[in-house]
């Protein structure tokens, strides 16, 4: 059985150092959520109040379209956050949900708590504005990737960025995640298979 509090801060202290009386602080503003294969973190539709940190399952996240499509646009493991971003910062109804693939546990860090952590640990508020950068940047650079890349070279990037994914997803959320179909995909991993 994971210790999630420990686990967090070992986290925490990959990038950062914390005192034993900071770690306490970030542990009196931080709460574990289990939740089991196929529940929600965040639908559509509501507001996205916390972060989410993984520590141990799979969640996707995803849009669904007027139509009834759900569009995948990203998968999250252990030692990944999942959050709707610009909910979360801007008090926004969501427009995606946040899905747990397997049975998972985070930590969820509220917008609240998030701003007294700031305002007491200030290596937290740069730990967390680099973090967001990052997801600023992965963002865009999968945006380009969608708007420039072949069906075949968008699933050789993400089987090279992401070799994890591929026995944890299943081959039509990757479908999803790539934006073909679940058959398109097949054909493509029998081609690289030959």
């Amino acid at each position: 059985m994971i210790n999630s509090a420990s686990y967090f801060i070992n986290y925490l202290e990959k990038s950062i150092t914390l005192s034993k009386q900071e770690e306490a602080i970030v542990l009196s503003k931080v709460s574990t959520r289990k939740y089991l294969k196929g529940q929600y973190i965040l639908q559509q539709g509501d507001s996205c109040n916390f972060i989410n940190f993984i520590i141990s399952g799979t969640t996707k996240t995803f849009h669904i379209d007027d139509e009834g499509n759900e569009h995948i646009f990203r998968f999250a493991i252990e030692n990944w956050w999942a959050v709707d971003l610009p909910s979360f910062m801007n008090k926004e109804v969501s427009n995606t949900n946040i899905q747990c693939l397997k049975d998972t546990m985070v930590i969820q860090i509220s917008r609240e708590n998030l701003e007294k952590l700031y305002l007491e640990i200030s290596e937290l508020e740069h730990f967390f504005r680099v973090l967001f950068q990052n997801v600023s940047i992965t963002l865009e650079k999968r945006i380009i990737t969608n708007l420039s890349f072949s069906a075949k070279e968008k699933y050789l990037l993400f089987t090279e960025e992401y070799p994890e994914f591929e026995q944890r997803i299943p081959q039509y959320m990757v479908a999803s995640y790539l934006g073909v179909s679940k058959q398109y995909l097949s054909e493509i991993r029998n081609q690289l298979t030959k």
